[in-house]
């Protein structure tokens, strides 16, 4: 964090298992933050504030320390939607020392669909217009897309007293699906999301049925950004599936001029590939699920290691993709490199879980 902390909050978690919340905590958050254990205690530093979380007896005790207040609730609200998440079904509870304050959420902008175009056959571009795109032009790449049912007034996300965020329920209820932005048109005041079309008969897809009859002049709301920046290297490998490839497309887009790149893309066809304009030396490799045996599932994470085991200690890894892909490719690096700074790991989906949970 830089700048001088002004603005602290102190919370009280009481998980069903306080040990193993500070382990969920350390494994997910090393990948966003600096992250910092020592025994009972995790102190999470980032660029918009730090969190210390000690352990004491049966309960997490949380100080937040941020130079402003808008970041302090953002700080706030990130912790305890992770934290009721990582929980899951077990009994949780979590209070602060000031309660929310009842105001709209400082990082939620209104937006309106411009236009939609299909990609590839089955990766679809919304592009929406919004009032200011700066939020979105550097750092994290990732926001919330909020859509309200067709035909009603948009009713947006508030805060709970826990530091969650409180959504609309019943005919208000909103769709809310994370997308990587893929590229952001400052002269338009556009930006724009590319979502993947799951040819998955039976199975919910909300979000590729929004992208596929999303009409201009639909309203949308985002919530963010969030989630994993631009890598900032000379020398960057890139491992991912179609979930990831707009973000893969957009680091290559705003590559520095003498970044070189590698890439390891894994689409259905070829007719899923994609052209990826760089200013840096770019390098594809396509893997094409069409062509894998039956039951093949692990053909990416296989490229990827085999690569990784051959790049230098100064080379950026960026890996994302299915959830157990994406773990076997963390193990193999930490056994090789454990103290490894330069990457970025996340899993985007989850096999076997429905396609409602894919990007």
């Amino acid at each position: 964090m830089t700048g001088t902390q002004q603005f602290t909050l102190s919370g009280t978690a009481l998980p069903k298992d306080v040990a193993g919340m500070l382990d969920e905590i350390c494994e997910h958050f090393v990948e966003h933050s600096d992250v910092q254990r020592n025994e009972n205690q995790v102190l999470l530093r980032s660029e918009i504030g730090s969190a210390g979380i000690r352990a004491e007896g049966d309960r997490l005790l949380i100080e937040l320390a941020c130079p402003t207040a808008e970041t302090l609730q953002l700080t706030r609200t990130m912790l305890a939607e992770h934290l009721f998440y990582f929980a899951g079904d077990d009994p949780f509870e979590l209070n602060w020392s000031d309660p929310p304050p009842q105001t709209r959420l400082a990082n939620l902008q209104e937006a309106i669909v411009v236009s939609v175009e299909d990609v590839t056959p089955r990766m679809r571009r919304v592009k929406v217009a919004c009032a200011d795109v700066s939020p979105y032009i550097d750092g994290d790449m990732h926001v919330r897309l909020l859509v309200p049912p067709r035909g009603r007034p948009p009713v947006w996300p508030g805060i709970r007293a826990d530091g969650r965020l409180a959504w609309p329920e019943g005919e208000d209820a909103l769709l809310a699906r994370v997308y990587t932005i893929r590229a952001v048109d400052v002269e338009r005041r556009e930006l724009w999301i590319d979502i993947l079309q799951h040819p998955a008969p039976g199975v919910r897809t909300p979000g590729a049925d929004f992208a596929r009859d999303a009409l201009p002049g639909d309203k949308v709301a985002l919530l963010g950004p969030g989630g994993g920046g631009h890598p900032r290297a000379q020398s960057i490998f890139l491992a991912g599936d179609e979930t990831a490839l707009p973000a893969i497309a957009r680091i290559a887009a705003e590559a520095e001029p003498g970044t070189r790149l590698r890439a390891i893309i894994e689409v259905e066809d070829e007719a899923e590939e994609q052209p990826l304009p760089s200013q840096g030396s770019l390098e594809v490799r396509w893997l094409h699920r069409a062509r894998y045996p039956a039951g093949a599932t692990t053909v990416l994470a296989d490229e990827a290691m085999a690569a990784i085991g051959s790049l230098d200690a100064e080379t950026f890894i960026w890996a994302a993709c299915e959830k157990k892909e994406l773990r076997s490719i963390r193990s193999f690096l930490k056994a090789r490199q454990p103290d490894r700074k330069a990457k970025y790991l996340a899993w985007y989906w989850w096999r076997g879980r429905d396609s409602d949970s894919l990007r």
